[in-house]
């Protein structure tokens, strides 16, 4: 299953909890809880690039499975990483934080699940 498309932002959980334990400032956290971000994901066999627009926020990051990449994260810092692909799945590990896609519902909804210590933030983004 391909994860290519477009996607938007529909649900998401412990968004608050999750951004103040990454160290997100209070006014970063309040203007980008209800900012219904687009994902973009361009898959060529293992090479990716998936591309986030938050408002005027755009995170562009490209890698290839299994080969370590730089990724920027949510706060904007690049670290060192290894995308690994487990069937309709993509996990990295960035900064502690365990970060899954799953590609559900016949490939037309994306959850991405980033977990930090006890706290576990869940997206949810329609195809579009």
């Amino acid at each position: 299953m391909s994860f290519a498309g477009k996607y938007q932002l529909e649900s998401q959980e412990n968004f608050e909890p999750f951004m103040k334990a990454i160290g997100l400032p209070d006014e970063l956290i309040q203007k980008g809880k209800d900012v219904k971000s687009v994902s973009e994901i361009e898959e060529t066999g293992d090479n990716f690039k998936v591309t986030v627009t938050t408002g005027t926020k755009v995170l562009v990051n490209s890698f290839v499975i299994g080969q370590e990449a730089d990724i920027e994260t949510i706060t904007g810092e690049k670290v060192k990483a290894t995308v690994r692909r487990e069937g309709n799945k993509l996990k990295v590990t960035l900064k502690g934080i365990e970060s899954v896609t799953e590609l559900v519902d016949g490939g037309n909804t994306i959850v991405n699940t980033m977990t930090l210590g006890g706290i576990v933030y869940k997206r949810t983004s329609k195809r579009i």
